[in-house]
């Protein structure tokens, strides 16, 4: 196995507990491979702008540190100098709010930092709760969504039986159209076609001149899938879903609850012999 030169880790389910909080042995294995010349790249879902006060917890900021957000939408320096960037177009969006109208699901469409909420038959988003760090305006349709923005992503947070069962309802012509998957158990999340996280990171390894087969990517969702098969080692999390064991080339034996990262970076970053072979 190649020397691992850059460790794609995904948040909540994986380097996150329950409560959104690193654990202590996880910040540590963190920055014993960060001493080893491996560069910390956290692949989310979330913008920038959520992620501020992670990154300076960490010590990530500054520039020659990278961050991936938006699923592989955004590919930037943790300094905010942007390497590449996919959007949605607002026809896209009025696509996407029709067909979710139709389901009775709520719309959240982010820009940035910024929220746009749009509740869909009575049926209100909870995404304020999964994610209360970001900026949060509701709106009555899309006639009051500004046009002058990006639209990086829409998000649809809901009860998870009923979007489960409204998702089955999805038109199969979406799926040609957009990225469709589901980040955590309440979260549906719609993207550009043909943007995710491996392909956030296939630029990013670009730009560093360095290897797929030389990152360790780390997940336990449907929408870290694309990473962990194209990463050179893919690992998923004692608590991921099936697909993502699936997927994956290893599983932790811990969970995100029991340090799950702090046991893959030991044992296949911090364990390696001289030749680079675990």
């Amino acid at each position: 196995m190649a020397k691992i030169k850059l460790l794609a880790l995904d948040l909540d389910g994986t380097l996150f507990n329950q409560k959104k909080e690193i654990s202590l042995e996880n910040k540590a294995a963190l920055k014993a491979a960060r001493a080893k010349d491996v560069k910390v790249v956290l692949t989310t879902g979330r913008p920038i702008k959520a992620m501020e006060y992670l990154l300076k917890e960490l010590d990530l900021i500054s520039d020659d540190n990278y961050i991936i957000t938006f699923n592989g939408g955004l590919v930037q320096k943790t300094n905010g100098d942007i390497l590449d960037k996919s959007e949605l177009s607002y026809q896209q969006v009025e696509n996407i709010q029709a067909e979710m109208e139709k389901l009775a699901l709520p719309v959240d469409i982010l820009s940035d930092g910024i929220v746009y909420s749009i509740s869909n038959q009575d049926h209100h988003s909870r995404y304020h709760l999964a994610n209360p760090t970001l900026s949060f305006k509701k709106i009555a349709g899309l006639d009051h969504l500004p046009r002058d923005i990006i639209y990086n992503k829409v998000v649809i947070v809901y009860e998870a039986a009923f979007l489960d069962q409204q998702i089955l309802k999805i038109p199969a012509y979406f799926y040609d159209r957009f990225e469709v998957f589901k980040s955590r158990d309440i979260i549906l999340e719609i993207m550009p076609k043909g943007v995710h996280k491996a392909v956030g990171l296939d630029l990013l390894v670009k730009h560093l001149g360095i290897d797929a087969s030389e990152v360790m990517a780390m997940g336990d969702e449907e929408n870290d899938l694309t990473m962990l098969r194209w990463a050179g080692l893919g690992v998923a999390m004692a608590n991921g879903t099936a697909a993502a064991k699936q997927a994956a080339d290893a599983v932790t034996a811990r969970t995100n609850e029991q340090s799950g990262v702090a046991e893959a970076i030991e044992k296949y970053i911090l364990k390696e012999d001289k030749n680079g072979i675990i």
